[in-house]
């Protein structure tokens, strides 16, 4: 069995876009809303998550901290420039905007009708993520327009994971079945 070697710094930034190449390259059908989110480090793991999944676009809302910070940008390591972002008040707004364009409404949280995260189908995208507040998850309102639920299930005796984490394995989870799954 061969040995494995892990690339050098210059071999793996041959392989990134530029950002040239990252605004002339299609991206993934995936759009994010962070409802609330109070952490501003867990906003700048989102910027990083999302850019890796290369989303076509996040709305921060609310409360939601927004660059520029540099506690987002530590973090981000630059993603924010590389992240079609933007700030707006009411996630109501936003989610009401993308459900008339044709986007269905997923939000990562545990309900009655939820399902698991790799249940998640090709035909349902385009998709927006909904990552509720730390504390009291996605809202009411958000909850009442959404047209999924999905959960990432927890074996252990905590019920959930930190907010970006549980951003990272969905949206990751979304880019695996948009490309490599055939469904």
């Amino acid at each position: 069995m061969a040995k494995l070697r892990k690339l050098t710094n210059s071999e793996i930034k041959v392989r990134r876009k530029s950002m040239d190449v990252i605004n002339n390259y299609p991206r993934n059908p995936v759009y994010a809303v962070c409802d609330n989110i109070r952490s501003i480090f867990n906003v700048g793991a989102i910027f990083r998550a999302s850019d890796g999944a290369f989303i076509t676009k996040l709305y921060l809302t609310g409360y939601t901290p927004y660059p520029p910070r540099k506690e987002i940008d530590k973090v981000a390591l630059g993603s924010t420039l590389s992240v079609p972002w933007e700030y707006q008040k009411n996630p109501l707004d936003v989610v009401k905007d993308l459900k008339s364009k044709g986007v269905r409404i997923c939000v990562l949280e545990i309900t009655e009708q939820g399902r698991m995260v790799w249940d998640i189908k090709k035909e349902e995208f385009p998709l927006c993520l909904v990552l509720g507040n730390e504390i009291s998850g996605v809202s009411k309102e958000i909850m009442d327009l959404a047209d999924i639920a999905i959960e990432i299930p927890m074996l252990g005796m905590k019920q959930s994971l930190n907010v970006s984490v549980a951003y990272g394995i969905a949206v990751y989870e979304m880019i695996r079945v948009i490309n490599y799954k055939d469904s």
